[in-house]
């Protein structure tokens, strides 16, 4: 575990050198989650009884979803990962005495906390000073919260599983392009980074809340919200984890599988 630990955090120190990317990000954050409250606020005024959450908690599950957007996004900026595999470059990572799949992992998984560490205290100060109602509210409850940080890091986890499958995918495959801009799309919209996944018709709902998109952002920024609460939340944390564990496995075996055949040209 120490070499994983020492990996993570040289990569979340070098990460943390972007400012200037950082800056640019803030302010986009800010922009485009100011418009989607506008947006829902002036839909809530035809009806705030027709739809699923009330307008604070939509407001709250908008705010912490551009303030945590790098830290759900299955498609962040691991082209050393793409290059390597590209490259041919791969062939240095094997020879290094660690298990390659545990060494993107937390090379992944450091690269978006890093990123989000550096964007979301000033995005946060934003979404609590914003006037009523487009401010965003604290939980309700201390074990509420408690139960955000715990599910934020599982989605983390399941985020980062599910991109080690596109990695991997990539032994298989001659670019990286199209599977990037399928995965980005499926991902972006089934774990409620377009709209919040209550918002979705109920048959599609009822099928989409149990694929392992709704173990990412949604669980949560629900939670946060408010919309998931107590017993329900505990049952959406044991969702997650039950995601996660097949995910490792499956990317576990995949890349084992996928390794044996890696044949590196030239030298």
């Amino acid at each position: 575990m120490k070499m994983y630990m020492s990996v993570f955090r040289i990569r979340f120190i070098n990460s943390l050198q972007y400012r200037a990317v950082a800056l640019g990000a803030i302010i986009t954050r800010f922009g485009w989650g100011l418009m989607e409250v506008l947006a829902y606020s002036a839909l809530y005024r035809t009806g705030s009884a027709a739809f699923p959450m009330e307008f604070s908690q939509t407001v709250s599950y908008l705010w912490m979803q551009q303030t945590l957007i790098v830290l759900f996004s299955v498609v962040f900026s691991d082209g050393e990962i793409y290059t390597a595999i590209e490259s041919g470059s791969i062939a240095y990572e094997l020879v290094r005495p660690m298990d390659l799949y545990g060494r993107w992992f937390c090379q992944s998984a450091a690269n978006r906390l890093a990123f989000t560490i550096l964007n979301c205290l000033p995005a946060l100060l934003v979404a609590f000073i914003m006037p009523e109602p487009y401010r965003m509210s604290l939980p309700f409850a201390v074990g509420q919260f408690l139960l955000f940080l715990l599910s934020t890091v599982l989605a983390l986890c399941v985020v980062v599983a599910f991109a080690m499958l596109m990695y991997i995918s990539l032994f298989y495959i001659l670019s990286q392009r199209g599977i990037r801009i399928i995965v980005t799309a499926f991902t972006t919209f089934l774990s409620g980074g377009v709209i919040p996944l209550p918002f979705f018709p109920a048959p599609v709902l009822a099928v989409v809340q149990l694929l392992p998109f709704a173990a990412m952002q949604n669980m949560p920024l629900r939670i946060y919200s408010g919309n998931i609460a107590g017993l329900d939340a505990l049952k959406g944390i044991v969702f997650q984890l039950f995601w996660l564990a097949v995910l490792f496995l499956i990317g576990k075996l995949t890349m084992g599988r996928a390794l044996k055949k890696v044949i590196v040209q030239g030298g």
